[in-house]
Formats: structure tokens, C-alpha cells, sequence
């Protein structure tokens, strides 16, 4: 069963951290939940909200599972991680899933709690690109996960977005070579995804035969 954050379960307290990942999860893989488990430690978050998006911004002409297998698989995947959960915002929402407005209605919902918005490396460099990015900054802090050794050019991002300044911790987290793309190939070519996902996860796919199409 997928758990919507905030208002449900949340005594309201501004000292909370919480951690905001995003994502198209097509499907929730081993690596999410690490790069989720080494952020929550380094930056000292209380709970990780996955919210899946409804139509990214960066992929609008991919083929994406409907957002109901996507939110059972990541259901599964949460169940019995009292620190991680799932959000319906972006789904329920529909159209193009836009950071800034799932950001504003969290930080508004869940009586100004400290938000972190985390992402990958990769990402950072377009964020001055993205839509209102200085009220992303306003809104949440970034927390960037790095594999060990890779250069983030924070400098530059601060140069194109000057309130990136301070707001900003990149975190040095394990490679983990698993990607929902190369999941998706293994099913339809018949290659095992075990260890690549949940065990509960995996029995999903090939019960709902995902994939093969």
C-alpha cells in the first residue's frame, strides 16, 4: 500500500528534515534506496519522501509505466522503511511535474519543516535551467549525490544562480551501476533483475508482466 506523506502521520515540528526525491521510479531500483540511505545519514535527514512524477519536463516523449504500477512497485519497495515514503502529489496533480510547485505545496502542508531536495549530480548543472529555480532555493536546500571522486561544479552553478550559494551540500555516494533502463531491457531480453530490485518488486514486474512490450 503506498503511504502519502505529511498531513497523515506528521506532528508538525520545524526542526524536522525532510529529504525529497523525485523521479520517474520505472521502476524503483536497489540504487534508489541506497543513494536515498547514504543521503539520509550525510545531511542528517528524519524522513525521504519519494514522490513519483506524472510527466517529467526532461522526458516527455518517453514511454512511462501508468502511474498506478508505478506507485504499487514503489509501495512494495517502502514497505517496513519506517523513514521512507511515498507522495501522490505529482500523480494527482497530472500534467508536467514541475519541482517548484511540488516544493511549495510541501513546504506549505507540513508547517514549514526543513525540506531538502535531493538529486544527482548530473542534474545540478541544469538546475539555473529549471522552472523558477531561485524559489526552488528559497524553498528546500540541495542535497547532490556524487559518486567517489567526481567533480561537482558548484562555482559554476553558483555563477548561473548566485542564491545557490550556501544552499548546496554534495555527498559522496557508492557507484552503484544499476539503472531503471537497463532493468527494463533485462526483462524484455529475459536477463534476470534479481538483486537489482526488490524481491517483492521483482515478483510485481513478472507478475504484471511489465516490460515485455
Amino acid at each position: 500500500m503506498v503511504r502519502t506523506t505529511l498531513g497523515d502521520s506528521c506532528v508538525p515540528d520545524p526542526r524536522r528534515r525532510l529529504g525529497i526525491m523525485g523521479g520517474t521510479f520505472d521502476p524503483i531500483h536497489l540504487g534508489h534506496l541506497i543513494v536515498a540511505s547514504e543521503l539520509r545519514a550525510a545531511l542528517d535527514l528524519d524522513r525521504i519522501i519519494l514522490v513519483p512524477n506524472a510527466r517529467s519536463p526532461f522526458k516527455s516523449g518517453d514511454e512511462v509505466s501508468h502511474a498506478s504500477e508505478r506507485l504499487a512497485m514503489l509501495g512494495l519497495a517502502v514497505s517496513g522503511i519506517p523513514w521512507l515514503d511515498v507522495s501522490m502529489i505529482e500523480v494527482e496533480r497530472g500534467g508536467v511535474s514541475y519541482t517548484v510547485e511540488t516544493l511549495d505545496t510541501l513546504y506549505s502542508e507540513d508547517a514549514g519543516a526543513k525540506l531538502v531536495f535531493l538529486m544527482g549530480a548530473d542534474s545540478l548543472v541544469d538546475l539555473p535551467r529549471w522552472r523558477e529555480p531561485t524559489k526552488i532555493l528559497a524553498l528546500a536546500e540541495i542535497g547532490v549525490a556524487s559518486r567517489p571522486g567526481a567533480k561537482v561544479d558548484i562555482a559554476g552553478v553558483v555563477a548561473a544562480l548566485p542564491t545557490a550559494a550556501g544552499r548546496v551540500t554534495v555527498v559522496s555516494t557508492p557507484h552503484i551501476a544499476i539503472s531503471a533502463t537497463d532493468i527494463r531491457a533485462r526483462v524484455r531480453t529475459g536477463h534476470p533483475i534479481t538483486f537489482h530490485v526488490p524481491g517483492a518488486v521483482e515478483r510485481y514486474i513478472f507478475a504484471n508482466r511489465l516490460y515485455l512490450d
